[in-house]
């Protein structure tokens, strides 16, 4: 059974997805970029602020599905610059217990949506 996650603690979709759908206990979330929620500005002030912005827009899905970043076993990063990498694991990485960190690839790419620097998908199980 499909169930759509819907929370205004995160940016409301920018096209025909959903925030995240539930299927049985897996969460599987849309990618986030560095909406603020609140104003719909992007948070471009540093690398290191957009990827913080990503990750809380991606807590609040998870906590509208009663989940937190312990629940998390996958995860997808795409940047637009590989040079940003260590930024972003930085920031990444502070959420995560390195004991049970989730699987993850971070992937290279030319082009994201409303050309932010960083976009970020998981998927949680309960």
């Amino acid at each position: 059974m499909k169930k759509v996650i819907t929370t205004v603690n995160a940016p409301a979709p920018i096209g025909p997805y959903s925030q995240a759908i539930l299927s049985g206990n897996t969460l599987y979330t849309s990618g986030q970029i560095a909406l603020n929620p609140e104003t719909g500005d992007l948070v471009l002030d540093s690398i290191k602020a957009e990827t913080t912005q990503v990750m809380s827009n991606l807590k609040a899905v998870l906590e509208a599905a009663d989940m937190t970043f312990d629940n998390v076993i996958k995860s997808s990063i795409f940047i637009s610059n590989m040079d940003d990498f260590s930024q972003i694991n930085a920031i990444y990485g502070s959420y995560f217990n390195e004991v049970n960190a989730p699987a993850r690839e971070t992937v290279q790419v030319a082009r994201l949506p409303k050309n932010v620097n960083v976009e970020i998908s998981m998927i949680a199980v309960k």
